[in-house]
């Protein structure tokens, strides 16, 4: 995919970025769910986490969420399809979190990733004027520095890392994944059926390699490491039969 970013020789309109407190009474737009892959695939990525004790009070990690910020006196809110803050303020409230405004209520975020849809492919968008472009808010307003896009129709994986101020396309390794450093694991795509929806995912490797199971694959293999100690016991127990020993009466 190419992205065409602004013209070097050319003006450019000043951004000038602050971060306000949304009014209480303000209504945040509902953004649709496009389609019923989008919330799952969200989904699956914390479930893993949340698995693996890696999701603390102080982080923000949600999805269809509204990041804010005021650009040239305009508010601009996007709402990602998974994002990751490492460390946020407390709530004011015990009510949960409806928007998010960086450097405000915490830490810039330092994952976003957008699911490939239908439209009109805003995920690439560079438009700099009201309202901005994905691309253009993440990279040039939040100043993110991983972007994540995702194709789960085909599968394709892109991951941006922000270099000198611009995003750079990052290669997988050989196995095709990324290291994510923030979160200490590799992040890859993976095909196979979940909650009723076949087809690529999101998934998450350890260091060594090893993929991180959803919670009905560790119960399948539960179950299947009960059943084979159980033919075990019940092969040991026809042995002892055999030789005149009642396996019921051994302590």
């Amino acid at each position: 995919m190419v992205v065409t970013q602004d013209n070097p020789g050319q003006k450019t309109l000043e951004l000038i970025v602050t971060w306000e407190k949304l009014p209480d009474d303000f209504q945040l737009e509902e953004k649709p769910v496009e389609n019923t892959g989008q919330p799952l695939i969200a989904g699956a990525l914390r479930e893993i986490l949340e698995l693996r004790g890696l999701i603390e009070p102080r982080m923000l990690i949600a999805s269809n969420f509204g990041i804010c910020a005021t650009v040239n006196g305009e508010l601009v809110i996007k709402a990602p399809d998974w994002v990751y803050v490492p460390s946020v303020l407390p709530a004011e409230s015990r009510r949960d979190r409806k928007s998010y405004t960086p450097n405000l209520e915490g830490e810039i975020p330092t994952i976003v990733m957008e699911f490939l849809s239908e439209t009109d492919g805003g995920e690439y968008s560079v438009k700099r004027t009201f309202p901005p472009g994905n691309w253009f808010f993440y990279e040039q307003i939040l100043q993110v520095p991983t972007y994540v896009i995702f194709d789960p129709e085909t599968g394709l994986l892109e991951v941006y890392r922000l270099q000198n101020g611009k995003y750079e396309l990052e290669f997988p390794d050989a196995e095709g994944r990324h290291w994510v450093a923030d979160i200490g694991l590799y992040l890859g795509t993976w095909r196979g059926e979940k909650e009723q929806r076949s087809g690529y995912w999101l998934r998450w490797w350890d260091e060594a390699g090893n993929l991180l199971l959803w919670g009905v694959e560790q119960l399948a293999v539960e179950r299947q490491r009960a059943d084979r100690e159980r033919e075990r016991a019940e092969r040991l127990a026809e042995y002892l039969r055999d030789r005149g020993i009642n396996p019921d009466e051994i302590i």
